[in-house]
């Protein structure tokens, strides 16, 4: 059934309200039914304002979901005895193989390493050139180097750390699609070991998910430290921390930063050791990061096998800027984090370790928060 207003009653000439309105002074703005002024309010105005803030709460929650999610995640007391199983490893700079260090150097390291744990050092000895080969003026100290580690640190290996930009389609870098490259990559992997590093580390960045070409390589390359009773290692990106991310990052950047967690699996079960570059996040806070390290330490047990050595990086550097707030990448925030994700995952886990990166930028206070936080 239709319904009608009420109607007001008709206002006589004597009702006060048919009385003329009083003009305006000098300076007074007229008011008017479309507004103050005469200005009537254009419809498209406040559909803007409603897009913006449309668009400003898309960005936001999401954001502040992650965050909080982060933060729950980063709750909670690691579980007993989930501390270092001195089965550490740590980057190095280039200066030990290029003729900078000397032996009090050597002696330096030998006594801020002793009792962390730390039994591998990726010594930086590359780069690649970018058709894989490597020349052998780029690390010539390096026999001096692994001789001294060796006496001064028994029972630690040094591993040359080789990397180099990748193409990924630009005009520039090492082309993985290349069968020529791939097999010099692993012609230079030879070179070194005949040096006498006891192992490779490969880090090429940046490296899509699911590249065809990588696992390949990998295979030629642990065929080849098989027969010299060698290490392979390899640097790794980050896990999608939502499914699917990497692909969907895809659509915005050139080179996603993630990888999914198949592919990890994949590259995990053809290397020795492999260690997650669990820093650069863009996490803007302390524990957001923290809980960001227990999710990808959770992420990558779930697929890494048993009998691969699993490592979790370090941030020993600092900087500030969007993808790394140094306010919030804190050691100790990183440690507690990889101990969280481990007891939540596989406290018992043997092969797993932290790697911190790098030497050269490492502070006092990374190591106290090193040792205090994960070396009993």
């Amino acid at each position: 059934m239709d319904r009608t207003e009420p109607q007001e009653p008709a206002a006589t000439s004597d009702d006060p309200a048919l009385a003329p309105a009083p003009e305006p002074g000098p300076g007074e703005p007229v008011s008017t039914p479309e507004g103050v002024g005469g200005k009537r309010r254009r419809p498209w105005v406040r559909r803007v304002r409603l897009t913006a803030l449309a668009l400003v709460l898309l960005l936001i929650v999401p954001v502040l979901a992650v965050e909080t999610a982060l933060r729950i995640n980063y709750m909670g007391d690691p579980a007993e005895g989930t501390y270092s199983r001195d089965r550490d490893a740590m980057w190095l700079g280039h200066a030990w193989v290029d003729g900078r260090k000397k032996d009090a150097d050597v002696t330096a390291l030998a006594r801020r390493l002793a009792d962390t744990g730390i039994r591998d050092l990726y010594v930086h000895s590359g780069p690649l050139e970018h058709d894989g080969t490597l020349p052998k003026s780029a690390y010539p100290r390096a026999r001096w180097f692994i001789d001294s580690v060796h006496r001064e640190l028994p029972g630690v290996r040094v591993q040359a750390f080789l990397g180099d930009v990748l193409a990924n389609g630009g005009p520039d870098g090492l082309r993985l699609d290349d069968a020529a490259t791939r097999a010099e990559v692993v012609r230079s992997a030879g070179q070194v070991l005949d040096t006498g590093y006891d192992g490779v580390h490969l880090d090429l960045e940046p490296l899509h998910s699911d590249d065809p070409d990588y696992l390949p390589l990998l295979d030629d390359l642990r065929a080849l430290t098989r027969a010299e009773d060698a290490r392979l290692s390899v640097a790794a990106h980050q896990i999608d921390p939502l499914p699917n991310l990497h692909s969907v990052a895809g659509l915005f950047a050139d080179h996603p930063k993630w990888w999914s967690q198949e592919f990890f699996g994949q590259v995990a079960r053809r290397v020795d050791q492999i260690a997650v570059m669990s820093y650069d996040t863009a996490r803007p806070l302390e524990s957001t990061y923290g809980g960001y390290v227990a999710q990808q330490t959770s992420l990558a047990l779930e697929v890494t096998p048993p009998t691969t050595h699993l490592l979790m990086g370090l941030p020993f550097y600092y900087e500030s800027d969007f993808s790394h707030w140094g306010h919030a990448e804190t050691v100790a925030a990183a440690v507690r984090g990889a101990r969280l994700g481990l007891s939540r995952t596989d406290p018992d886990r043997e092969l797993f370790g932290l790697a911190p990166y790098i030497d050269f930028a490492a502070t006092d206070t990374n190591w106290k928060e090193y040792r205090e936080g994960w070396v009993r």
